[in-house]
């Protein structure tokens, strides 16, 4: 055979071949978007139906909702894989990172409530004073005629006329002399001449006469038609209805002087914070007039009755007032820190709680883009977190942030649904 003969062959051979790869080929391509759908078929199967605005209802065959909206489909590929925990929801890694998911590991801790409570600065009731004279008699002359004038502990605040202390003067020094006159006497003329000079000294005092007028009455020896009335204590005048010139009657007030230098704050606490206070407990206290200062206190009453209208309780805190710059009358915002005794619990950032009302749930981060919306018991709040009193264990990463964007990118509100009420699913599908 010659070269020519044997180039033929070869060329109607390779042309076969040629042919038969093509025709595989195109079989091969036909087939191809056949096995892909079959693939996706199995792959895509129909879990449940959702309600298309996101509502927590649910449908194991095809509906409308009131709109006339399809419900729409959820997919075995969306919701779940052959490994992962029941209701569980996978999210891609793209998505995760584009939501911008954080979590944190549940942990033990012991926390600090810090209750809240509105109030206002009042006097110290046990450092106010007043003088209400205790005899008849008439303002002769004011030295402190002004409120809000302050006072010092002796300074003079006016002179007084009575004829009644005029008359107790007199008969005190009528005793002393005759005691002085009395001492060649019998001991017992002595001793009565004696109890009445104590007996006039004493009604002086009862009339809360001061040590000076006395004392200059002694060396003296004579009357004064005006008497010296002094203040008791240092501080401010609060009230002051005395006029010169005014007729007074006995126990009638003529002055109200408060020593400011220690001050209560009276602050309504909610009746269900009324049990985290205790005597005792320090108190940060913030006035409208001085921004960005705090003062402290202590907790010194808590009064034993709650304000029907306002379900509130009063609380008095005593705090030092030594600038003077706490005034009555101001408000004053409150903050008690109370710890809880029971030691380091279960907690959880406040933001990793989704709360429906009827339960409470968190997304347990399982692995990556994988999460697990678990029920969860709640118990007190404090500092930004949670106690955890069920259904979570220390360590476990939960989704602190982007949780609600999870909700709505995953379909988790379907998952959440069909976790609560799989039974439900299972009656509505038998049927």
């Amino acid at each position: 055979m010659n070269r020519m003969a044997w180039i033929g062959i070869a060329a109607f051979i390779a042309a076969v071949l040629a042919g038969a790869g093509y025709w595989m080929g195109a079989r091969s391509t036909a087939q191809a978007p056949q096995e892909a759908a079959q693939g996706m078929k199995q792959e895509r199967e129909v879990l449940f139906y959702r309600n298309p605005m996101g509502l927590h209802d649910t449908s194991p065959v095809p509906k409308k909702d009131a709109m006339g909206m399809d419900y729409v489909p959820v997919y075995k590929s969306e919701e779940t894989e052959p490994d992962m925990p029941a209701g569980a929801v996978k999210i891609s890694q793209d998505k995760v990172q584009l939501l911008g998911v954080r979590s944190e590991p549940a942990q033990l801790r012991e926390l600090t409530r810090t209750v809240h409570a509105v109030g206002t600065i009042q006097a110290n009731e046990r450092l106010l004073y007043r003088v209400a004279p205790r005899f008849e008699g008439w303002i002769e002359k004011l030295y402190v005629n002004t409120t809000g004038q302050p006072v010092a502990r002796g300074q003079p605040l006016m002179e007084v006329y009575s004829p009644d202390l005029v008359t107790a003067q007199e008969e005190y020094l009528i005793a002393m002399r005759g005691a002085g006159e009395l001492n060649d006497s019998s001991p017992e003329a002595q001793a009565v001449m004696q109890r009445q000079a104590e007996d006039a000294l004493r009604r002086l005092r009862n009339w809360e006469i001061a040590d000076q007028e006395l004392q200059a009455l002694q060396r003296e020896g004579k009357p004064s038609r005006l008497l010296v009335y002094r203040s008791a204590a240092s501080g401010v005048v609060l009230q002051k209805p005395g006029i010169e010139g005014m007729r007074f009657m006995p126990g009638e007030v003529l002055f109200e002087i408060a020593d400011l230098s220690s001050v209560w704050v009276l602050a309504d606490v909610s009746e269900q914070d009324v049990g985290l206070v205790r005597v005792g407990q320090e108190a940060k206290i913030g006035i409208v007039a001085y921004p960005g200062e705090t003062f402290s206190g202590k907790v010194v009453f808590l009064y034993p009755t709650i304000d029907a209208a306002t379900r509130t309780a009063k609380v008095r805190i005593e705090l030092a007032n030594s600038g003077g710059l706490l005034k009555p009358a101001m408000f004053a915002n409150v903050e008690l820190a109370s710890g809880d005794t029971r030691g380091e619990v279960l907690t959880v950032p406040e933001s990793a709680v989704i709360d429906s009302g009827a339960r409470q749930v968190v997304l347990v981060r399982r692995g990556e883009g994988l999460f697990e919306p678990r029920k969860v018991g709640i118990g007190m709040r404090a500092d930004g977190y949670i106690e955890v009193t069920e259904g979570l264990q220390a360590g476990e990463q939960v989704v602190v942030r982007a949780n609600f964007l999870i909700d709505a990118e995953s379909n988790l509100r379907a998952a959440l649904e069909t976790f609560g009420t799989h039974d439900d699913h299972a009656g509505q599908q038998g049927n």
